[in-house]
């Protein structure tokens, strides 16, 4: 499992997280939704080592990525695949060699493998096998999207983090990407950690949703607890209001 303890991050003067407390269990999808700038994506690139908290800490199947040797973090983060928010691909390789890249710095498959590897982990997106010779710029958004979720499935990682990953898509295209995320989770077993504004991915692919708010959680619960929620922060945002109602003084 991942757990966030007390976990507390600044930039500055801008402190983003205050107290962050969450606990991911293994095999279900937590989905993190909350405003703009609350700090969302900062929580999760603690889980990975990319970022230090000030205070508090990160728990990873049950070890701080900040007590780690350089080597025992790369072995952690090779249980963990991370989906960026625009793919992140390399423009100037091939989707094949996106793919594999993973597998060739792990060194563990040989290149017969390597191959079999991509080849099924873009039929896993349902990519046909031809996308593999083609470059990043000559696919749509969502097909884009895609190859990011297969170089990152390519990995077999415990643990999957998605950030934002219907960012920029159509609805028809979300969806698409949605159906993929709640298969990774039933076919492969992973854990996953998603980030997101939009209700109805989270609603989707969600197991649990938490309300980042003000760099704590606001209120973490199942979809339906979420959805029927009384507290009208989180209504306001699920709802998409502008405004908060009349019964704003809700107590924390």
């Amino acid at each position: 499992m991942i757990v966030f303890q007390n976990l507390h991050k600044a930039f500055g003067d801008n402190r983003v997280l205050r107290g962050f407390d969450l606990e991911v269990n293994e095999g279900e999808t937590m989905v993190i939704i909350g405003f703009s700038g609350t700090g969302k994506s900062v929580a999760i690139k603690h889980i990975v080592g990319l970022l230090e908290p000030d205070e508090g800490r990160v728990i990873v199947d049950g070890v701080n990525p900040q007590t780690l040797s350089r080597q025992e973090l790369y072995a952690l983060r090779g249980k963990i695949g991370y989906v960026f928010q625009f793919a992140a691909l390399f423009d100037s390789l091939s989707i094949y060699d996106n793919v594999a890249m993973g597998l060739r710095k792990q060194g563990q498959l040989n290149e017969a493998q390597i191959r079999d590897r991509v080849h099924e982990s873009l039929e896993l997106v349902d990519l046909e096998a031809d996308v593999a010779d083609r470059l990043p710029a000559e696919l749509s958004g969502g097909m884009r999207k895609r190859v990011g979720i297969a170089r990152s499935v390519a990995l077999r990682p415990k643990y999957l983090l998605y950030d934002e990953p219907t960012t920029g898509l159509d609805p028809v295209t979300s969806a698409v990407i949605d159906a993929l995320m709640v298969r990774m989770q039933k076919q492969l077993g992973v854990t996953g950690i998603v980030i997101t504004h939009d209700m109805r991915s989270a609603y989707t692919v969600g197991t649990r949703i938490a309300m980042l708010y003000e760099g704590r959680v606001r209120q973490v619960g199942t979809v339906d607890e979420i959805k029927n929620t009384t507290d009208p922060i989180v209504k306001q945002f699920i709802e998409g209001r502008a405004e908060l109602e009349p019964t704003a003084g809700f107590a924390r």
